[in-house]
């Protein structure tokens, strides 16, 4: 790391830049990034999915979000990093810091690809008052990483329709009825326009989407990616539902090309800054994200084919939960070991694509760090005592989960029992929502948090986040969040949405808890009141009744964990064997 960060200095040094900045993002502002584009976690060594870099001659910080605190401290023990822990009183967020700490027109360096215009804008804006110049094309990493992976080429595929549910006419019809007079529309997010276009590609692990950009004309639409990376008969089929093929490379030369009065829709949040600078000014619509409202509402296929996809990931973990007290009756498992079994139990099942992300499998004191990775060699044993978290989700042709169980592996304490049941009654009390039309995010997280306040506990993670269809399971724009000023908080969560249901209570040192159902937003009434609208739960496994402390349950709670765990039976006991159906009947018990 001192000699990654000797050479990026070198090379500031030579352009006279006093402050870098890398970011998590590639071109298309993804949560999840190419190889080629994780540049942040090459230069510092913190592997986390959020945080920002920043470099000058003399510092080199981290800032990341309380998820990551504990990951990033281990991660950046002896690199030359500091972490800046966002979110803590007196921490200076990075844009601050550099205010703070940067010399009056001091220069600051970043690669404007890797930024969107909000992004490149509110930092101008925030450094004005110093006079501070920013530099947006300026890509120091490619210079001092020698090693850099190329970009990904593998092919891209068809998502069928008998799994999407509605062709690509239909998709685009739907999106230029909201372009509102705009010639063309710029989509650069990578599952938007797997969604738009129904393809899928293998360019990001875990999300299965693919490098592109897209552009929606009033009559034609244009996408732009690999040739080499789209079979011959899939160009046909796509060039007959008016879609034509152009290199990735070329979509800048597309856009210079578009003069006044024709115009082009751009949302200023996902369109990266050297993109968006090559459309005329006179030419710019700013716009929101048409695509991501359309994706995240659910069609009557897509949500057929959930209903399945989570019958059958509840035998996965079935299976799972069976050879873990298998084996932990003869040895210690490593974590690794149980993320990597429940690869392969879910590969055994139809339609299996992949991990929807990297199985979170905390034993113990691990619990408590939210986004853990379990390695061979640094991961814990799992003994026959205390408890484990496993978070984990699967890509499915017909869907994509994200569940989370903690269970018990001895008798748990008082302590772990009231936590678990807070957290339970925290997920039940969103899960049994009922709620009128215009309801936000903010406003619903509310009700998973507050049981957990009674007692004076916390959580530093929103309760939900939206769940793409084989797609990406961090989807946009709704969510369930405590932060009022975050879009997704602020959207109204509608029927057709997935959404995901997981508060937690983490005591560092000591054990993590996190009980995660995904629900799907359904009409329920309309009266002289409005619209009223419910949730059903789609995620089937069930909880770990050992760790429930009956004294602080409800009737209404118990009545709902009872049917549940019914459901689960019903649903899931077709994919088993016997022996395998009477563990999970033992499993599915009434309190």
């Amino acid at each position: 790391m001192q000699e990654k960060l000797a050479s990026l200095r070198k090379a500031m040094q030579e352009q006279g830049i006093a402050a870098y900045i890398v970011p998590s993002a590639d071109p298309h502002q993804g949560e999840y990034v190419a190889d080629h584009w994780k540049s942040r976690a090459w230069l510092s060594g913190f592997t986390g999915s959020a945080g920002t870099v920043v470099v000058t001659h003399d510092h080199a910080g981290l800032w990341t979000d309380s998820r990551y605190f504990i990951q990033a401290e281990t991660q950046l023990k002896d690199t030359g990093f500091t972490l800046h822990k966002l979110g803590v009183p007196h921490t200076a967020e990075h844009l601050d810091w550099m205010s703070q700490n940067l010399a009056a027109g001091a220069k600051v360096g970043l690669d404007g690809r890797l930024f969107s215009v909000g992004q490149v804008r509110r930092m101008a804006k925030h450094f004005k008052d110093k006079k501070m110049e920013l530099a947006t094309s300026v890509d120091l990493v490619d210079g001092v990483w020698a090693d850099r992976p190329p970009l990904p080429t593998a092919p891209v595929f068809e998502h069928e329709l008998g799994f999407a549910g509605a062709t690509r006419p239909e998709k685009l019809a739907s999106v230029r009825e909201k372009m509102g007079g705009a010639d063309y529309y710029l989509v650069s997010t990578l599952d938007d326009i797997a969604w738009l276009c129904n393809l899928r590609g293998r360019d990001v692990e875990c999300n299965p989407v693919f490098y592109a950009y897209a552009i929606v004309g009033k009559e034609v639409a244009w996408l732009f990616a690999e040739g080499e990376k789209i079979p011959a008969p899939l160009k046909e089929r796509l060039n007959q539902d008016g879609i034509l093929v152009l290199p990735y490379a070329s979509l800048e030369g597309f856009l210079k090309k578009i003069e006044a009065p024709q115009s082009v829709l751009l949302d200023m949040g996902t369109t990266n800054n050297q993109v968006f600078n090559t459309v005329a000014t006179a030419c710019v619509r700013e716009g929101e994200n048409l695509v991501a409202e359309l994706k995240a509402i659910k069609n009557a296929t897509e949500i057929g084919h959930y209903r399945q996809a989570m019958a059958r990931d509840g035998a996965a973990l079935v299976r799972i939960f069976r050879w873990l007290e298998q084996e932990l009756a003869q040895r210690p498992v490593p974590e690794a070991e149980v993320a990597e079994r429940l690869t392969a139990f879910r590969s055994e099942l139809d339609h299996y694509f992949g991990d929807s992300f990297d199985a979170i499998v905390g034993y113990n004191a691990n619990g408590a760090i939210i986004h853990y990775r379990p390695e061979y060699g640094t991961c814990a044993n799992i003994e026959n005592r205390g408890i484990l978290l496993l978070d984990s989700g699967g890509q499915y042709l017909d869907g994509t989960t994200d569940i989370t169980r903690t269970v018990a592996l001895s008798e748990p304490t008082e302590q772990q029992k009231t936590d678990f049941t807070l957290v339970l009654k925290g997920m039940m009390a969103l899960s049994m929502a009922r709620f009128p039309k215009g309801t936000n995010g903010v406003q619903l997280d509310t009700l998973a948090r507050s049981v957990i306040w009674q007692h004076h506990l916390n959580f530093g993670h929103g309760v939900g986040h939206g769940v793409g269809f084989f797609l990406n399971v961090h989807e946009g724009p709704h969510g369930f969040s405590p932060v009022a000023s975050s879009p997704r908080a602020a959207k109204a969560v509608e029927p057709g949405t997935v959404t995901s249901n997981e508060p937690g209570i983490y005591r560092p040192g000591q054990h993590g808890i996190r009980t995660e159902n995904l629900l799907l937003c359904v009409e329920d009434v309309e009266n002289d009141f409005g619209k009223f609208y419910k949730f059903e739960t789609l995620t089937l496994f069930p909880i770990d009744l050992s760790l429930v402390e009956k004294s602080l349950m409800t009737e209404a709670e118990r009545l709902w964990l009872n049917g549940y765990h019914e459901l689960c039976f019903e649903r899931i006991s077709p994919f088993l064997d016997g022996e395998e159906r009477a563990w999970l009947r033992g499993k599915c018990g009434k309190l």
